[in-house]
Formats: structure tokens, C-alpha cells, sequence
């Protein structure tokens, strides 16, 4: 099975590694066309038992508690993006000369052939933001579109389904790139690149290479970041479409075959006429919400790869202004006595951390959770001046704490040695203590909150509960 589509499925035997959002919606559709079907998976608990007797009902096999060895006569592999490169089924695939495919891979295979373009996104932080500002502004065109990928709907469910697009926004995180070969999309961007996922891919370089993907055979426009030079670098690095244009975006004055701000306004000096001398206006920063730093530059990120679909300027500016974040992501919960209390929850990295703290003068910071062997002197040492103080949560507040000694040693720190339900409320009343008028209390962590919550989300509305509990 080379590149290019498969259009016979009938009796090839494939399987599908991994249950879950991208295993079953991809079994299923391979079953539907007439192949083979077997599903392994390294668990066997009470929900993989339940999604595989869903399954078998359909005729399709299922094998739990066994994702190592390979079945007898498959043809061709399709994962879930979560599975690690080096599993032993893998090597067993390779082995064999298969190919091994994602569920991204297999729904870029599977589109019709008059199927919507991709306009795709990736990046360390600000990819599903920007996917939806992407979709809110195509929308805002009067194009039929959907935010699909990485984002909750399947992107097979987007391609397979009824419904008739004209353009779709995709996220994709890098380990779904890692096993699309062959997905060109009609533009990409790359937001930004912080290590992340390093267990996972096993060095930056290869993080990065993953990230970068999404760049081949791209035919208008590579999108980077002016601010992130591997970004550009992924550009340079990418084999694109004869004509194919590298645009980037930039916080600041915009050069030719860019997009930035100039006195408050954001600007395009990329797709119009004589770039040297014109620049087109899209929106004003206030039509950002919220109007923080990293949240404008996706805001920038999102009207590129539009503007490199043709949508005209007026929709940038609606598309903008009618988008509305999505919970977790700098959320203002409340104002008591003079002090702001902000929400980024989903600031789970301490790339995403440091954003959410460039967004703010004077912060009373709470941080702390599951570090995922990152480290904080970076993220301290460049966020020192703007904190009033600190209140430190979870499991691995140690490695924040050690960062704040030797990077702001002057700055008051809580360190909270408890992890029960009422933490995040002694957390929130704490950094009340901290805070003075015209301060924010950010809840920013730099850690996943798996040790103390079930989520972000969780956390998130714990905060929130603790700040109304001080408001009343």
C-alpha cells in the first residue's frame, strides 16, 4: 500500500492498536469498507472490556491485554497517536515491512477525492485556541467548516460523515504527525516549540522533526513564528509545493510576508497587493479575547492560514470577535477587594506558564502538580520581576520552591504540604493573604494536575469554587 488512496479495503487484514477516541471510530470504518479487523490493546479493565464487546458485536476482533505481538497475516497497522514509537508491536511491524498508520494518516487516506482542504495547526501550546479562532473566522467567511483533529471531534467522524465542508481547521498534536506520512495540508502553522512530550519522542530533535510534518507538501502557505526560530527553521527544512510562501507573524511590526501589530492594530502584509508598501488592516487587539501576549500571536497564527485560504479581512476582524474561549484558558473568575483572580488551569507545561505570566504586571502566582521532568529555573528566572509571591501545590512543588530560591529569593513563597479536597481553597485564600490592590492571584501551574485532580478542568473549578467562597 503505497502513498495515495487506498480504494479497496475488501479482505485485507489490518490492525487497529488501541480502544479508546481514535481506535474504536477507526476500526469501525475500516470494518465498514470491507477489511479485516483486529483490535489489540494493552489493557483489560471493565471499560476496554465493554468497548471491545461493542465491537465484537459488529464482527470484529478484539484481543485485550495483549498490544505486544502482532497477528498472524496483518497487512497494515493503524494506531491510536498515544502508542509509543518504540512498542514492540512496531518493531514487529517494521520488521515485517508494513506500514504503520495513525488515525490521522487514515483519514487524510480516506477522503473522498473532491474532499475540504486542511488548514492544519500544531505547536507546544495555543494549538486548540487557535483551531478555533481558525474555525471562527472561516465561519465568519461563510464557509462551512468544523474545529476537528486533536480537539474532541474526530477527524475521521469530519471526513466520513453526512455533512459537506468547504475547508476544515485540524489540530494535531505531534504524535499524530509522528505516524501521518502522507497528510498535506493545504497551509500549516507551527505556533511554537518548548520541550514537551520528550518521554514520548525521545529527544527535542525528534519532537521537533514530528512538529515539523506538518509543513510537507504544503501548497499556499507555511505559517512561523518570527519570535521562534525553530519554527522558521522547520519552514526552511520542509519540502513544500512549487510556490508555496513562508508567512510569519510577529507581536511586532510586521515585515513583508508577515503578519503583527502596529499601534493596536493587527495587520497583513502578506497576502496583499505590493507587500513591500501595503499593509492590509484585519482587526484591532481589543477584538482578541483575551487581548494577553501568546493569545494575540494566536490570533495572528489563526488570520494567516485564513487569509492564506482567501477569506477577506472584514472576516478576521468577526471571526475574532465572536470567539469565545474555551474554560480553564486565562478565565477571569472575580474581582474581591482590588485583586483579579485568573484561571489558566490548562497552563499544564511551564511553556504555557511562562505565556500566561507575561500576561500580567504584579502576580501573586499558584503553581505546583505533576512536573513530567520539567524544569522551572527558566520559566522563575525570566518571571521573577513580576512576582509579589507564591503559593505552591502538588506533588512536585519541590522543584518550583528550589527554582524561587535561587532565581527570586525575595519573593514570599507557601509551600503547601497537603493534597486533599481542600487544598485549593487554603491555596486560594493564602495568595488572598499575599495580594494587595491591583495584583492577580493567577492560577498558572506548569504541571498537570493528575496527582491532586482528575484533570485540569477539575482544577480549574476548584479555583474558581475557592474564589467565590472568598467573594462571599
Amino acid at each position: 500500500m503505497g502513498s495515495g488512496q487506498v480504494t479497496d479495503w475488501q479482505g485485507k487484514h489490518v490492525t487497529v492498536a488501541g480502544l479508546g477516541v481514535s481506535g474504536i471510530p477507526a476500526a469501525k470504518a475500516l470494518h465498514a469498507r470491507g477489511a479485516i479487523v483486529t483490535v489489540v490493546n494493552d489493557g483489560d479493565d471493565a471499560r476496554a472490556r465493554e468497548q471491545a464487546a461493542e465491537l465484537e458485536a459488529l464482527g470484529i476482533t478484539v484481543r485485550l491485554g495483549d498490544g505486544a505481538t502482532l497477528p498472524e497475516g496483518t497487512g497494515l497497522v493503524v494506531t491510536a497517536p498515544g502508542w509509543k514509537p518504540d512498542k514492540p508491536l512496531f518493531a514487529a511491524a517494521r520488521e515485517a515491512g508494513l506500514e504503520i498508520w495513525g488515525d490521522v494518516e487514515l483519514a487524510w487516506r480516506l477522503r473522498g477525492p473532491d474532499a475540504a482542504p486542511w488548514l492544519a495547526v500544531t505547536g507546544t501550546n495555543g494549538k486548540t485556541t487557535t483551531v478555533q479562532m481558525l474555525a471562527s473566522i472561516l465561519k465568519a467567511a461563510g464557509l462551512r467548516t468544523a474545529a476537528v483533529g486533536n480537539i474532541g471531534v474526530s477527524l475521521l467522524d469530519a471526513v466520513l460523515g453526512e455533512e459537506q465542508y468547504d475547508v476544515l481547521a485540524v489540530e494535531l498534536s505531534s504524535y499524530q504527525l509522528h505516524w501521518a506520512p502522507s497528510l498535506r495540508a493545504h497551509s500549516a502553522a507551527v505556533l511554537n516549540l518548548a520541550p514537551d512530550h520528550l518521554d514520548w519522542h525521545g529527544s527535542m530533535e525528534a519532537y521537533a522533526a514530528d512538529k515539523g510534518r506538518i509543513y510537507e507538501g504544503n501548497r499556499v502557505a507555511c505559517v512561523y513564528n518570527a519570535a521562534d526560530k525553530a519554527t522558521e527553521d522547520l519552514v526552511r527544512e520542509a519540502d513544500v509545493e512549487e510556490g508555496c510562501r513562508a508567512i510569519g507573524f510577529t507581536l511586532g511590526t510586521p515585515g513583508p510576508s508577515q503578519l503583527g501589530v502596529v499601534e493596536g492594530i493587527l495587520v497583513d502584509r502578506a497576502f496583499v497587493e505590493d507587500r513591500h508598501k501595503n499593509a492590509q488592516e484585519l482587526a484591532e487587539v481589543s477584538d482578541v479575547n483575551p487581548p494577553a501576549p501568546h493569545n494575540i500571536a494566536n490570533a495572528l497564527a489563526a488570520a494567516a492560514l485564513a487569509r492564506a485560504f482567501g477569506v477577506p479581512a472584514r472576516a478576521v476582524r468577526d471571526g475574532l470577535r465572536s470567539f469565545t474561549p474555551d474554560a480553564h484558558r486565562i478565565a477571569h473568575v472575580a474581582d474581591v477587594d482590588g485583586v483579579a483572580y485568573i484561571d489558566d488551569s490548562k497552563a499544564t507545561n511551564t511553556h504555557a506558564a511562562e505565556a500566561s505570566l507575561a500576561a500580567y504586571e504584579s502576580i501573586v502566582w499558584i503553581a505546583g502538580g505533576l512536573a513530567k521532568g520539567a524544569t522551572f529555573d527558566e520559566l522563575v528566572a525570566k518571571s521573577a520581576k513580576r512576582l509579589r509571591g507564591a503559593v505552591l501545590i502538588g506533588q512536585d512543588r519541590a522543584l518550583i520552591r528550589e527554582a524561587l530560591a535561587r532565581h527570586a529569593p525575595e519573593v514570599p513563597v507557601v509551600d503547601l504540604d497537603r493534597t486533599d479536597t481542600g487544598a485549593m481553597l487554603a491555596a486560594v485564600q493564602e495568595a488572598k493573604r499575599l495580594a494587595a490592590a491591583g495584583d492577580t492571584v493567577l492560577l498558572a501551574p506548569a504541571c498537570a494536575s493528575m496527582d491532586m485532580f482528575a484533570n485540569y478542568n477539575k482544577r480549574g473549578d476548584a479555583f474558581a469554587e475557592a474564589v467565590r467562597e472568598l467573594g462571599s
